[in-house]
């Protein structure tokens, strides 16, 4: 199943309406040669023992209002830096603490998905976490975060505490990958730009967004949400 494939059944679940009176955040399931989308209650009730660790391989956040619609609509990963972090280190081989995502790793966790609707338009944004984990220099800051901290076949030797996460996302903020602006910055900019109406700043904000597809190299299909078609924007 291609990346195309999975931002259709996406689009489709959405459609149903499932999002609209239920969870945001749903975990992805491989079943064979087809996908399920699962609460996190009941991703954690199937998970106990780790039965579907290696099964999940995706988390996805669709959103029918939030604040600030049409920068997220335009630059939906921004918002999302803690929960990136999080699924690289399920991803690595570690655990949280408070169990967010289960209490064993999810070695073959592949996508992060963020859905955002925004006037009649739904954008439905996928990343590869190995992609978007090597661009973020993720490996290289987890391991100057949590030192000596190597994984162990003990899981419990494997945790980590909601701070490592802080830690390694603060260090991830810092760098300036997205035209010489830090992550921060970057979002602060195309805030003002979209919600601000600083036209200004046009220049910057391309330069952002061509930063922005190096480093995140999104696969995004936009829908209309009357027609359900996808459209160019």
């Amino acid at each position: 199943m291609d990346e195309y494939q999975i931002l259709e059944l996406v689009k489709d679940w959405y459609r149903e309406g499932h999002p609209r009176w239920d969870y945001v955040r749903y975990y992805v399931l491989l079943n064979g040669n087809s996908i399920s989308f699962v609460t996190p209650p009941s991703f954690h009730e199937s998970n106990k023992q780790g039965q579907i660790s290696d099964r999940t391989i995706g988390l996805v956040y669709l959103f029918v209002t939030i604040r600030d619609e049409i920068t997220s609509f335009q630059f939906p990963m921004f918002g999302y830096s803690e929960e990136i972090v999080e699924m690289y280190v399920y991803k690595r081989g570690y655990v949280l603490v408070d169990q967010t995502h289960g209490r064993y790793p999810l070695p073959n966790l592949k996508y992060f998905i963020r859905g955002v609707e925004y006037e009649n338009r739904l954008a439905v944004e996928l990343i590869d976490l190995d992609v978007v984990g090597n661009n973020l220099n993720l490996p290289k800051i987890m391991s100057s975060v949590l030192g000596p901290k190597l994984l162990r076949t003990d899981l419990r030797t494997n945790e980590i505490t909601r701070g490592d996460v802080y830690r390694i996302r603060d260090v991830m903020y810092k760098q300036k990958l997205f035209a010489g602006h830090t992550w921060d910055d970057a979002n602060l900019i195309v805030f003002l730009y979209f919600g601000g109406h600083e036209r200004k700043l046009s220049k910057e904000v391309f330069k952002i967004s061509e930063a922005y597809e190096r480093v995140f190299r999104p696969y995004r299909v936009v829908y209309n949400t009357k027609t359900w078609q996808p459209v160019l924007v």
